[in-house]
């Protein structure tokens, strides 16, 4: 038997990473869910998710036959991926770096309110083609409210970055009714088209753009500072942002599980602010996925423990 092939009796290990390759000789029986990223090794959801549907069907029994994977599929192969896993019929699918922009053309349907983000992180096997939903926004705010105590209403919200997550949290941000949000990218063009498209929801909060090397200094207020750029990812990189024009009490949320402590949070904490990663984001992402997959409740709190576990 193929150790990439997993069937209901031998279920490969959860860090091993498939590819599209695997998927023709696929002979899992149950209900298969997926992780798709490039690269996709280090994604802790599959431990995350397995540990919830292992709890799930100690009782309800339909979830004992439902196992999550990862697949490692680069992003010219996302169209053919789609395809081949719908056609495998698997269930459910979270999308992560670089796929979540990408996929929503691919799809066959975008959730109403997905669409207002332009990125979608989570799919829905139909007969029809995936249905396609964002579980960024739920996440952050959830994982916010978790680290913090603090919502996102009538605040002033700093956000970092210009891709899938950043825009699933900057839509997430005006609709929860933040009082400013300021946008910071390296490239500010490259935030207009998210302005606008952000003015068009009818909202009244003030939205600026800044370049990350000139962040703004003149604050009313502490903001909530959200990290959604890949800054931090690898040991060597520079913190995306310079933390000294913020004024004490500035929350800082870094998106970045792993490593556990990225370089934001490490200077965020040495300035003495509350810092806290993503973990909880991801949790709560997750969380919600998992509902729409099963329509079932799922436990939160067994998802964060083995979380956190898996971390290296």
């Amino acid at each position: 038997m193929n150790s990439k092939s997993p069937t209901n009796e031998t279920s490969a290990p959860e860090s091993t990473v498939f590819t599209l390759d695997d998927l023709s000789r696929w002979t899992f029986q149950g209900v298969s869910l997926a992780v798709l990223g490039f690269p996709v090794q280090h994604s802790i959801s599959p431990p995350m998710h397995n540990a919830a549907l292992r709890a799930m069907a100690r009782t309800d029994g339909q979830f004992a036959d439902w196992c999550y994977f990862k697949f490692a599929v680069p992003p010219e192969d996302l169209p053919q991926a789609l395809s081949l896993l719908h056609g495998k019929k698997f269930l459910g699918l979270n999308l992560t770096i670089p796929h979540k922009i990408l996929a929503v053309d691919l799809v066959a349907r975008v959730d109403p309110a997905a669409a207002a983000t332009g990125a979608i992180n989570t799919l829905l096997w139909t007969p029809h083609g995936y249905h396609g939903f964002n579980t960024d926004g739920y996440g952050l705010a959830q994982g916010i409210e978790t680290a913090f105590g603090a919502k996102l209403k009538h605040a002033d919200v700093v956000l970092l970055g210009a891709g899938g997550a950043a825009r699933a949290a900057a839509v997430l941000a005006v609709q929860e009714g933040c009082r400013k949000l300021f946008l910071g990218n390296r490239t500010v063009g490259k935030l207009e088209p998210l302005r606008q498209e952000l003015q068009q929801l009818g909202t009244d909060t003030e939205i600026a753009l800044f370049q990350l090397n000139q962040p703004p200094a003149h604050w009313e207020r502490p903001p909530i500072l959200v990290n959604a750029t890949s800054a931090g990812l690898k040991p060597e990189d520079s913190a995306p942002i310079d933390l000294r024009p913020f004024p004490p009490g500035t929350l800082v949320y870094d998106m970045i599980y792993n490593p556990a402590e990225p370089i934001l949070v490490r200077a965020a904490q040495a300035r003495g602010l509350q810092a806290a990663n993503g973990l909880s984001m991801l949790v709560y992402q997750g969380v919600r996925a998992l509902e729409i997959w099963s329509k079932a409740t799922v436990p939160a709190k067994i998802m964060a423990e083995a979380a956190a576990r898996a971390l290296p």
